[in-house]
């Protein structure tokens, strides 16, 4: 996403990304087919938005996604505050957060509803050089995701997280189409809907099974669901200062 021309791409590759065994595999080619270009904007706060779209809110980053199918709907309270809702979705992601990312610890409160498909509430990001896409899942609703190479595990302010890795092939992503990248997954053993993410803590257990992330690209506090459900959440995120300046890579 862009980096105004560049995002906008990272977003259309809502496809393959968590396989959930072979019903989302036949939802792919739909989401493929579904590509949407984001265009990048400024919102105020109590902004309503219901198309794919970036932008800037408060000082804080948001994105808003959505293949087109079926209803979703992404309010932006403030720079550090939004509300969705969704009805019969075929896949959206939204949340509000930073460009570039960090290496910050985030705290987040929020509620979820949800019924029906899948729903995901993770902090969410990219780096480049290595390309990745990477994960710190806290709840899961309607089926866990479960792809890849399990990796080990974790753990960060009092949970433990399972560790995958998986590799996507010729999918679009931030840089554009037909892309060769890495997935690095972190997933919460219990689900939270309140908590704290050090997220440094979760780039040093990837790193230490050699899976290095790049420069931070954008990083939000992120709902995802797709597989045709509905739902709505309320999520609030706030930061401290990062511990040293953000990895340009990762040893």
């Amino acid at each position: 996403m862009n980096e105004a021309s560049a995002r906008p791409t990272g977003r259309e590759r809502r496809r393959v990304r968590l396989l959930i065994g072979g019903a989302c595999t036949a939802a792919v080619s739909l989401v493929l087919a579904a590509v949407t270009t984001i265009l990048p904007g400024t919102a105020s706060a109590a902004t309503t938005i219901c198309s794919s779209q970036t932008g800037n809110t408060g000082g804080n980053y948001y994105q808003m996604w959505t293949n087109g199918q079926g209803s979703a709907c992404m309010t932006l309270n403030s720079g550090t505050s939004y509300s969705t809702s969704w009805s019969g979705v075929g896949d959206f992601v939204d949340g509000v957060g930073w460009n570039p990312g960090s290496n910050h610890t985030v705290s987040f409160n929020a509620s979820l509803n949800a019924s029906g498909g899948t729903t995901l509430l993770s902090l969410y990001g990219w780096s480049t050089n290595p390309l990745v896409e990477y994960y710190v899942i806290e709840d899961d609703q309607g089926g866990g995701p479960s792809l890849g190479s399990f990796m080990g595990t974790t753990t960060s302010d009092g949970a433990t997280y399972n560790l995958y890795e998986h590799q996507q092939v010729n999918q679009p992503c931030i840089t554009g189409n037909n892309c060769t990248f890495e997935q690095y997954l972190a997933i919460r053993q219990g689900n939270t809907t309140s908590g704290t993410i050090t997220t440094q803590n979760f780039f040093n257990a990837w790193a230490s099974h050699g899976m290095n992330l790049g420069s931070l690209n954008y990083q939000i506090l992120a709902t995802e669901a797709w597989g045709g459900g509905s739902g709505n959440d309320s999520v609030t995120i706030g930061t401290s200062t990062p511990t040293s300046p953000p990895p340009t890579s990762q040893p």
